[in-house]
């Protein structure tokens, strides 16, 4: 069986070694070892050192120098759509008191998973929403070593 060893993120790996793509959900996409098939139906091992959180386009380097492609899957997402930055700042609030993984878009709108009560809650609150399927890239969080901001320095007490 052919084995992923690696993670690399999206474009900073060479396109030209492609070995194919796996398509993936968001809650599939934080692994560290795990028997998976690439979209052509090719069995693969993902066997990193550590988990990482794959997002849309990195590259999964298999032992013999080739790379699979992964891709964000479509699934049942809610996007929101806020009026003002007030507004999409309370959201935020709303949705990260919830512990809810969120994606940022562009324009003061998000994009969250399908869930019932979220959606009750929104549509309470009167910003527009649309129940729709799509990729669902969700933010990293601030400790991830890949992500925006990076973990913050301990505290040192000074007597």
């Amino acid at each position: 069986m052919r084995r992923a060893i690696a993670h690399h993120p999206a474009q900073t790996w060479p396109g030209d070694r492609s070995a194919g793509t796996v398509t993936l959900a968001a809650a599939d996409r934080h692994r560290r070892r795990v028997a998976l098939s690439d979209d052509a139906g090719s069995g693969f091992l993902l066997d990193l050192p550590r988990a990482v959180q794959m997002k849309d386009g990195d590259g999964l380097e298999l032992e013999d120098g080739g790379f699979v492609r992964v891709v964000a899957a479509d699934e049942e997402v809610i996007d929101i759509s806020c009026r003002t930055e007030a507004e999409f700042a309370r959201i935020a609030w709303h949705i990260g008191n919830r512990h809810v993984p969120v994606q940022i878009l562009a324009n003061r709108a998000m994009r969250v998973g399908l869930d019932h009560v979220l959606l009750g809650l929104l549509e309470g609150q009167g910003v527009q929403v649309w129940r729709r399927r799509a990729p669902f890239q969700p933010e990293s969080g601030a400790y991830d070593p890949h992500g925006l901001m990076e973990a913050p320095a301990p505290l040192v007490r000074r007597a």
